[in-house]
Order: C-alpha cells, then structure tokens, then sequence
C-alpha cells in the first residue's frame, strides 16, 4: 500500500466511524479546501513570511490536503496520477528556457 492509500483509507475510517461521509459532497469538500487555505494564509497575516508559525501552516496545511485527498477520494482520482499529468502540463506551460528566474505567467513569457 503507498503513502497515498494509506492517507485515504485512515481518512475513510475517521469518517466512516463518525458517520461524516453523508457530509462530504464535492461542493462541500471543495469548500472546505478554500475555508482551510483561507487559515492557512491567516497564518502569514501581518508577518514576514518567515516569521509565520511553522506549527499552524502544519496544522493548517494537514486540514487543507485532508479535504484534497477526501475530494480525489470521491471522484476517484488516482493523486498521484492526477500531479504527475500536471507537473507534466506545467512544464509544457514553462519550459526552463523561457520561465528560469521569472514569475510570469505562461501567456507573459517571451
């Protein structure tokens, strides 16, 4: 079993114990992504970037993929797969030569 299974079979456990599935439609997962990345950022609120607490972006990023996964989980979307195919279509997107060093977007890049 891989690191991701194991995620999401514990995950479905917790859930299924406390009887939380009849909870976690898409739309309220997705939701939940937004609300726990929306935590997350409140994390660095008024601080220098370094200065953010190390445990509440651990806290609050666990709540964040905790969503994610749960939400691959109920479309059946193989995680690994799915990042790969992205990681593959962003390098397309940014090719080294023309995005090293720049932030630009990939409709920007010259």
């Amino acid at each position: 079993m891989s690191d991701i299974e194991q995620i999401q079979d514990e995950l479905c456990r917790f859930n299924q114990e406390r009887d939380w599935e009849q909870f976690h439609n898409g739309k309220d997962l997705a939701v939940g992504i937004s609300v726990e990345a929306a935590e997350l950022l409140e994390a660095f609120l008024w601080k220098n970037p370094e200065d953010a607490s190390v445990d509440k972006i651990r806290e609050e990023l666990a709540d964040v993929l905790n969503y994610a996964f749960q939400l691959a989980d109920k479309y059946d979307l193989d995680i690994k797969e799915i990042m790969l195919e992205k990681i593959r279509r962003n390098a397309e997107k940014y090719p080294v030569e023309k995005a090293k060093g720049s932030a630009k977007k990939y409709n920007e890049l010259k």
